[in-house]
C-alpha cells in the first residue's frame, strides 16, 4: 500500500503532529476567534445622542442642532432625540433647523417633553418635519400662525361681510376695505406660505396635513391625547427611556435609505453645546446686541475725544464688530438703527456745539424711537426691553445734561492760567526801571516795559503782553 502525502489529506484520521502546517493554521484561526469573541460579546446597539431645546429658537439654537446632527453622523448614531420646549422663534432659524433634519442621515425623533412643555408656533414645525414626532403627557403643540405677521388679520369685517367686498355706492366703506386688503396683501401672502410649508412637511411624513394647515390659518393648538387621536404625532411617552423603547424595532427611512433602530437597550447620550454655541447665544439676545451698540459707540467717541489712549478704541472697535456680526444674524430693521446712530450723534454733538438742549433732546427722542422699532420681530424672547430702553435713554440724558452744566459752570468761572489770566494781574518791580527792567508777577520773573520811571518794589499791573515782554503800569495810576 502506498504512502499518503499528509498535505494533500487533511481528514479526521490524521493528527496535527503528523500535519504541521495544517496544525499551524487552525491554530492561529482558534486564536482570532477567541480574540474576537469578548469583542462581540461587548458590542451593543448603536448610540443615541440627546440635543435639547429649551427656550425661543434663534440662530445659536439652529447653531446646535446643526452641529448636533453632525456629531451623530461621525459618531455612528442611529437616532437622534430632539428634545423641545419652546414657545417659538424666528423663520430663520426654523427653516435651517428644518433643512438640517431632512438632510440628516441619522433619523431624527422630535419629542415634547417634560410635562408641562409645549411645542408652539415654530416648534410645530419642526415637529411635522421630524422623522417620529412624540409628546409626553400634558404637553401641547400648535399656534403655529406667524406671529410678527399674524395679528392684523385678514378675513371677515364685524358685520360678517369679507373684506374687500362693498360696492361702488359704499363710498367711504369701500375706500376703508380697498385700504385694509392692500396692508394686509403681504400677510395674507406669508401666512399661505407657511401653510403651504408646513402641509408639504405632513404629506411627507404621513402626518394630519389639514390640522396642520389649520394651526397656521387658525392658530389653533392640541394637548398630547388629542394630537395622538388626530394622527399629527405618532406616539405618546413618558420620558426618553420609554420613547427608546417604544421605537424599538421601528423603521425610518432617512436621508441615505431606510434603517431599523434597536433602542430599547439603548441609553441617550446628551450632547452638550461647545464654547461657540454659548457665545452666539450670548452675543445674538437682542438686549446684548443693543448694549454692544451702545458700549461700542461711546467707547469710539471718547477715544476720538481724547486721542491716544488706545484702550477705548480697541474695546469699542471689539464691540461694535461683534454687535454687527450679532445684528446681521437677528432681524433688525435698519431705520431703528440709524435713528439710533442719528440720536447718539445729535446727543454727542450737543457737548462739542452746545445748541441750548435742542440737539440733546432731540437726539434722546431719535435714540428711543429708533431702539423701539430695532429688532422687527413680535416673536417672545427676541425684542428688546421696553424698560432697558427707557433706562439707557435716561442714563443717555442725565450723563449729556450733567456734562452741559459742568459745561456752563466751568464757563463763568474766572480764568485761572494763561495770557488772559495774566493780563490785568499785579506784580512787584525787582529793579529801578527807566524803561525796561524786571518784575516779579505771579511768582515769576518777568521782563517788564514801562513808558513812566518805575523804582525797585514798586507795585504794577501788567497792561499788555508781547511775547515775552510785558506792559505795565503803576498800579495807582491803573485804579485811578
Amino acid at each position: 500500500m502506498a504512502a499518503r502525502d499528509p498535505k494533500e489529506d487533511y481528514s479526521s484520521e490524521g493528527s496535527v503532529r503528523d500535519f504541521p502546517e495544517a496544525g499551524l493554521r487552525w491554530h492561529k484561526v482558534l486564536i482570532a476567534l477567541c480574540a474576537l469573541a469578548p469583542l462581540s460579546a461587548r458590542a451593543g446597539p448603536a448610540p443615541v445622542l440627546l440635543l435639547t431645546i429649551s427656550g425661543a429658537i434663534g440662530p445659536a439654537t439652529a447653531d446646535y442642532v446643526h452641529r448636533g446632527l453632525e456629531a451623530a453622523q461621525k459618531q455612528g448614531a442611529q437616532l437622534v432625540v430632539l428634545k423641545m420646549d419652546t414657545p417659538g422663534g424666528l423663520d430663520t432659524s426654523m427653516r435651517d433647523i428644518i433643512k438640517d433634519i431632512l438632510a440628516s442621515p441619522v433619523p431624527v425623533a422630535a419629542f415634547v417633553a417634560p410635562g408641562g412643555a409645549r411645542a408652539a408656533s415654530a416648534g410645530t414645525y419642526i415637529l411635522y418635519a421630524a422623522h417620529v414626532a412624540a409628546m409626553a403627557p400634558a404637553t401641547n403643540l400648535g399656534a403655529a400662525t406667524p406671529v410678527a405677521i399674524g395679528a392684523p388679520g385678514g378675513g371677515k369685517e364685524e358685520d360678517g361681510s369679507e373684506r374687500g367686498g362693498g360696492k361702488k355706492g359704499d363710498g367711504e366703506k369701500t375706500a376703508k376695505h380697498d385700504a385694509a386688503d392692500s396692508a394686509n396683501a403681504m400677510t395674507r401672502k406669508q401666512v399661505n406660505d407657511a401653510a403651504a410649508y408646513i402641509r408639504g412637511l405632513a404629506q411627507m411624513r404621513g402626518r394630519n396635513a389639514d390640522w396642520a394647515e389649520r394651526a397656521v390659518r387658525e392658530a389653533v393648538s392640541l394637548p398630547a391625547t388629542d394630537a395622538l387621536k388626530m394622527k399629527v404625532i405618532d406616539l405618546i411617552a413618558e420620558d426618553v427611556p420609554e420613547l427608546l423603547k417604544r421605537l424599538d424595532g421601528r423603521k425610518l427611512k432617512g436621508a441615505e435609505g431606510e434603517r431599523v433602530l434597536h433602542t430599547s437597550d439603548a441609553a441617550a447620550t446628551p450632547y452638550e453645546p461647545d464654547w461657540r454655541t454659548r457665545f452666539l447665544s450670548v452675543i445674538t439676545d437682542p438686549s446684548v446686541a443693543y448694549l454692544l451698540v451702545l458700549l461700542g459707540i461711546y467707547a469710539l467717541v471718547f477715544e476720538f475725544s481724547n486721542p491716544g489712549l488706545v484702550f477705548p478704541g480697541v474695546v469699542g472697535a471689539i464691540c461694535i464688530l461683534v454687535a454687527a456680526y450679532a445684528l446681521h444674524m437677528l432681524p433688525v430693521n435698519y431705520a431703528g438703527l440709524a435713528l439710533m446712530l442719528l440720536g447718539l450723534a445729535f446727543m454727542a454733538g450737543e457737548l462739542f456745539f452746545p445748541a441750548y438742549g435742542s440737539l440733546g433732546v432731540g437726539g434722546a427722542i431719535a435714540f428711543v424711537l429708533g431702539s423701539v422699532i430695532l429688532i422687527d420681530t413680535d416673536v417672545p424672547g427676541f425684542g428688546v426691553p421696553f424698560s432697558l430702553v427707557l433706562g439707557v435713554a435716561a442714563a443717555s440724558a442725565a450723563f449729556l445734561f450733567f456734562a452741559i452744566g459742568m459745561m456752563l459752570k466751568a464757563r463763568k468761572r474766572p480764568v485761572v492760567s494763561g495770557r488772559e489770566e495774566l493780563i490785568g494781574s499785579t506784580g512787584e518791580l525787582l529793579e529801578d526801571c527807566a524803561a525796561e527792567g524786571w518784575a516779579r508777577v505771579h511768582g515769576e520773573t518777568w521782563r517788564v516795559r514801562s513808558d513812566a520811571a518805575l523804582k525797585s518794589g514798586q507795585r504794577v499791573r501788567v497792561t499788555a503782553m508781547h511775547g515775552l515782554l510785558l506792559e505795565v503800569v503803576p498800579d495807582s495810576i491803573e485804579k485811578g
